[in-house]
């Protein structure tokens, strides 16, 4: 019969290795436990943190003012937009140069073992004079820093720029003694240029300069420095929408003239130029754009010969504010 047999491997032996059964505790452990929680509901995850930051954000944000954004500088700082944190400068040369702009610097780092020239002596020199002390990290932690950029060894670290808001800006021109006068940027995106205009905005009196925040270039080392220090005495003011921050100049009394080579009036012919005014430049390639063109009161330009199309944004504001200073 089934189960008699002595024959060898016909009943199954028992002994080390039978266990009990588990009692449904494996089924229950392999059973589902109900769909997996959004990344920001997980209390570990980043999401989760970054959606915690936005709720503990102040009421109110970039829409509360006219044509402006929030003069807060800790949500200056979240805004992950150019300008808007600190910047690095990076190089011998690049940091030399920084140093004998006397550029506003919050921090300043030199890699264990530089090597030893003339620039980072002479580097060492003017951080001595500026009592800015020289923070010794390795290579490696520089390397991270600075994200894997050519440091060369040496690197400057800027504070985030402490921009004036649209609406003080034209409160302190018009408390000023002299007659507003606000030069005004659409889509100027070389760093280089903006440094320029400010300088020539404070050194042919205008009260302040504004700048979109989008499509625009930011306040970086390299607009610090061609400045040559005028953006420590002339405030830049930031606007959400550059259109409506000029209409609301506008219905403030201010006159608004576009800088744009396509017109056919001389701005030596604009008789409202010893008035309240803003000069508003266009970039060097696209001009004005549509609305901010539409929005200004008159357009005029610089009359050049044929042999050119176009100025630098640079210089033409130079030129046009120059203009307006002899006219006052």
């Amino acid at each position: 019969m089934a189960g008699n047999s002595q024959r060898k491997g016909a009943v199954r032996k028992r002994g080390k290795g039978n266990t009990a059964g588990s009692g449904g505790r494996v089924r229950r452990g392999l059973e589902g436990k109900g769909p997996t929680p959004k990344a920001e509901d997980r209390p570990y995850h980043a999401a989760h943190k970054a959606k915690q930051a936005a709720a503990r954000k102040p009421a109110g944000g970039p829409g509360n003012r006219s044509g402006s954004g929030s003069r807060s500088s800790s949500d200056r700082s979240r805004t992950g937009r150019p300008g808007s944190g600190p910047e690095w400068v990076i190089g011998r040369n690049a940091v030399l140069e920084a140093l004998e702009a006397e550029i506003p610097t919050k921090s300043a780092y030199v890699a264990e073992g530089a090597e030893r020239d003339d620039r980072l002596r002479d580097i060492l020199k003017l951080a001595a004079e500026r009592s800015l002390p020289l923070l010794q990290v390795t290579r490696n932690e520089l390397d991270k820093m600075t994200g894997g950029a050519v440091h060369q060894g040496v690197a400057l670290q800027l504070p985030a720029f402490e921009y004036a808001h649209p609406d003080d800006l034209l409160a302190a021109a018009i408390e000023a003694d002299t007659d507003p006068l606000i030069v005004a940027l659409d889509s100027v995106t070389d760093p280089r240029n903006l440094g320029a205009i400010i300088r020539s905005a404070a050194a042919f009196g205008a009260h302040g300069v504004l700048i979109p925040e989008r499509r625009s270039a930011g306040m970086t080392a390299a607009a610090w420095k061609t400045s040559a220090g005028a953006a420590a005495r002339i405030p830049v003011a930031r606007a959400t929408n550059l259109t409506r921050t000029l209409k609301a100049y506008a219905s403030a009394g201010l006159f608004l003239v576009g800088l744009d080579g396509e017109s056919d009036t001389d701005i030596a012919e604009i008789g409202e130029a010893s008035g309240p005014l803003v000069l508003v430049v266009g970039s060097e390639g696209a001009g004005l754009s549509r609305l901010v063109r539409e929005t200004c009161d008159t357009v005029a330009a610089i009359p050049m010969s044929g042999a050119v199309e176009s100025l630098n944004a640079g210089v033409a504001a130079g030129i046009a504010l120059y203009e307006i200073s002899r006219r006052r």
